[in-house]
């Protein structure tokens, strides 16, 4: 992957890929809208740093690409999704939220790191931290609107399911999740030199991301009617 219209292109070959009802698709679908929103503000002025960012964000998209591409096998935090993707119990924003968890728990991080050391930067150096949290700003934008959509579906679940499933997705945040990734990469980063200490850091990493989107795809109630991110 070359460039963020790179990226795009791949995730929009993917949805036409996949039964809409796929779990994975649902998480496709509100990632290629973060994609694509990224891709219109690097031209709006929003970062200061638009170069870094598309290089961040083709390298961050590569980790989730290396998922799908694994043959059954995605890295341990992806692997809750996949094993869940075709279970009909599981709404579609739980499958968006089990990809952000993945993706920005654990992937972030990660991509950070490879951008940084590819083009000779370090976390700190201005402006990297300020046009993440920008992209914080997009990423927020299109959580509440995935989650608006679900409004209308658990009006018509019993109130037991329906606090079960606030419940679930309640325990995910995606501008908490990107603060603790952050954290993640500030204490990975000064690791990089030490790799039986990195290493084992990442894969502790892997395993509480992993556990997290185990329970982010806890089976609620079939939603036969209620699948789509659109609420069609």
């Amino acid at each position: 992957m070359g460039t963020i219209t790179d990226v795009i292109d791949r995730m929009r070959e993917i949805d036409r890929g996949l039964d809409p009802h796929d779990g994975v698709a649902c998480f496709n679908r509100v990632y290629l809208k973060v994609t694509e929103r990224i891709a219109h503000e690097l031209t709006t002025g929003l970062f200061a740093d638009p170069p870094f960012v598309e290089r961040l964000d083709v390298d961050f998209a590569g980790f989730y690409l290396a998922a799908v591409d694994a043959a059954g096998r995605p890295a341990r935090p992806w692997r809750p999704l996949f094993a869940a993707r075709a279970d009909r119990s599981v709404w579609s924003l739980q499958f968006a939220l089990a990809g952000m968890n993945a993706h920005i728990n654990h992937d972030l991080a990660l991509a950070v790191i490879t951008t940084c050391a590819a083009t000779g930067r370090d976390p700190d150096d201005d402006p990297i931290h300020h046009d993440f949290l920008r992209i914080n700003e997009i990423l927020e934008d299109v959580e509440s609107e995935v989650r608006r959509s679900l409004e209308p579906a658990l009006l018509k679940l019993a109130t037991k399911d329906a606090e079960t499933l606030k419940h679930i997705v309640g325990t995910f945040c995606v501008a908490r999740a990107r603060d603790l990734s952050w954290c993640s990469l500030q204490t990975l980063w000064p690791q990089r030199g030490h790799p039986f200490l990195y290493d084992n850091s990442v894969a502790l990493l892997a395993q509480t991301v992993s556990v997290m989107g185990r329970l982010l795809v806890t089976p609620v109630t079939d939603v036969p009617d209620l699948w789509d991110l659109d609420g069609d």
